[in-house]
């Protein structure tokens, strides 16, 4: 595709019109200068696509042009010698009005056939566009990991949930980032996944819940294989942050994999010249602050970010600022920093639906060159098609019902770093396990009346199944063996242990359809589980019990706490809802 090229006027021999042809720029046509942080290139791209469909449809003209006047000339030169043979010379009545008759239909064949040209010319141009969109998105392997962890079955409607996480990641390792990001002593070093967030879609599409880890947290990096190079990096205990350097972002899918058992459907990361581009094709998002800020102090910490007191669009390099500040917000931590990303992040939802970008095909196609130039995705996100289908399915959450927090945390070794929280962190990430969502207003389901068993427990065949494979902790070998055993104990005689190792987070009990839920809850009491365990499965014929990582030892199913409580949140201080504008808390010692 020509890019940037001059337009000369050019004259088409024949029955075609003039047409304009697309004249090369010499040096090769370079992308205009992009403004601080800005996208250029989209338009470029509309206008390199318009000249596509220039050349197609000229090119199309001349032959069809062509075409038509050869084939016309042939034909008159067979008339001409049918009529002299049969009139000896003279001519043949209705000579004259029959030839203009062929006149007018070769025009409009030849009409029509430009016509049919011209679009499929546009169509190509189209296309050329779409696979120039496609060839933007960088691809890498989902899961680095050796997780056993099991996409979650569909609920009675056949819904599953969606989960993808985002990563922000700080490489400096081209010129661009490294002005963006400074910091030359870093260039060479692989990048760090210093934003992590968790976007969790509820199988119903009515809620999503957004969940960010601080980057110091301290958690075990699982086994990781790099794709590329093969070097194989072994499991440790380490900041969450330095996952991406054990191979690229499918370590750092494996590592929240194995910290909160949730499965991972896809991953999208950026860097920092991609949020510049992004924020500068949305257009600047809201941002407010409570005070004047200036992320910068003597000894060279901060972001930068000047702003007064009050709200701001961001966009381009201030953006990237907001989202990159921790000097300046509230104490000082990666904490204050989740908080206004979150702040950032309601925010851009907010404005991507208020629809101004989505209505104006010129700002669509800088948001749709700015979004694939910046994002490297796993390959089930690897085209156009699907991120569009993706956006259109985030569309259908209503903004009220989108809440973002951070995983409960603590400190460790006087402050140096930070851990999830025991008990609270686990709860949230049971939570979204179990498509419960984190802004608590989720449809009260009626109390039924508990269907009655439909057989003797002694006649019922239960499946037990080993659910411990997690490559942290290791699988709790004979697991499935030891509850068969208690099973028959408690008189369900015909329980059988399947071997196969699988890996969950919590022990759960399926049942194939409406007749067996009453004989799946008998099940759940006899060893004490809660009533939330028990889910009906289109994928078992029998009763199947997957023992999980919650239970890797004893007979007895360990006592979390009042199962009242199970579908609550723990107490988040920092929870925000999509329909909320607030403020982010300045610190003092950055004010002016």
């Amino acid at each position: 595709m020509n890019r940037g090229g001059r337009v000369r006027q050019s004259s088409v021999r024949g029955e075609g019109s003039r047409r304009r042809v697309p004249e090369p720029r010499d040096g090769g046509g370079d992308r205009a200068p992009r403004e601080e942080g800005g996208v250029g290139a989209p338009h470029d791209a509309e206008r390199r696509g318009g000249e596509a469909r220039s050349r197609e449809g000229a090119g199309a003209g001349d032959t069809a042009s062509a075409a038509g006047a050869g084939a016309g000339g042939r034909a008159e030169s067979r008339r001409a010698a049918r009529a002299d043979g049969a009139g000896g010379g003279r001519r043949r009545k209705g000579k004259g009005p029959r030839r203009k008759r062929s006149r007018g239909v070769r025009i409009l064949r030849w009409t029509a056939l430009t016509l049919a040209v011209l679009i499929v010319g546009a169509a190509g141009a189209g296309y050329l566009y779409y696979e120039h969109l496609n060839n933007n998105i960088r691809k890498a392997e989902l899961d680095l990991g050796d997780s056993k962890l099991s996409k979650p079955e569909p609920n009675a409607a056949g819904q599953t949930p969606l989960n993808i996480l985002l990563i922000g990641q700080d490489s400096r390792n081209d010129k661009e980032n490294l002005k963006l990001g400074g910091a030359k002593q870093d260039v060479g070093r692989k990048g760090l996944a210093d934003v992590e967030m968790l976007v969790h879609v509820s199988a119903d599409r009515s809620n999503m819940s957004v969940i960010s880890i601080p980057r110091d947290t301290r958690v075990t990096i699982p086994k990781c294989t790099d794709p590329e190079t093969d070097e194989v990096y072994e499991k440790t205990f380490a900041p969450i942050n330095e996952s991406l350097t054990h191979g690229g972002p499918g370590c750092t899918v494996a590592t929240w994999k194995e910290l909160t058992g949730i499965y991972i459907d896809h991953f999208m990361m950026v860097d920092f010249k991609g949020v510049v581009s992004m924020a500068d094709a949305i257009g600047g998002v809201p941002v407010c602050v409570d005070k004047n800020i200036y992320s910068h102090d003597s000894r060279g910490h901060g972001s930068g970010l000047r702003l007064t007191k009050g709200t701001h669009p961001v966009k381009g390099v201030q953006a990237l600022q907001w989202l990159r500040t921790r000097y300046g917000f509230e104490d000082n931590t990666d904490i204050g920093r989740a908080k206004a990303q979150h702040m950032y992040m309601t925010s851009m939802i907010r404005q991507l639906k208020s629809g101004t970008k989505l209505s104006d095909p010129g700002k669509l196609m800088d948001l749709a060159e700015a979004a694939t130039s910046a994002l490297t995705v796993d390959h089930g996100l690897g085209t156009v098609k699907k991120l569009y289908d993706l956006g259109n399915d985030l569309k259908r959450v209503p903004t009220k019902r989108t809440t973002m927090v951070t995983m409960p945390w603590e400190y460790r070794n006087d402050g140096e770093y930070v851990v999830p929280k025991p008990g609270d962190a686990e709860k949230t990430f049971s939570l979204i396990r179990n498509d419960i969502s984190l802004d608590g207003k989720d449809k009260k389901k009626k109390k039924d009346k508990v269907p009655a068993p439909s057989e003797p427990k002694g006649e019922l065949a239960v499946v037990v199944q080993n659910g411990t494979g997690s490559t942290v902790l290791g699988p709790a070998s004979g697991r499935a063996n030891a509850i068969t055993g208690e099973l028959v104990r408690l008189g369900y005689a015909k329980a059988t242990a399947n071997t196969q190792l699988t890996s969950q987070a919590d022990t759960t009990i399926s049942y194939p359809g409406e007749a067996k839920q009453g004989d799946a809850l008998a099940v759940a009491k006899a060893l004490g589980l809660p009533k939330s365990a028990v889910k009906e499965s289109q994928s078992v014929t029998d009763v199947t019990l997957v023992v999980g990582n919650d239970w890797r030892e004893g007979a007895a199913y360990p006592k979390t706490g009042d199962s009242a409580d199970d579908d609550k949140a723990p107490k988040i201080d920092d929870k925000i809802n999509g329909e909320e504008k607030k403020c982010m808390s300045v610190n003092d010692g950055y004010t002016f």
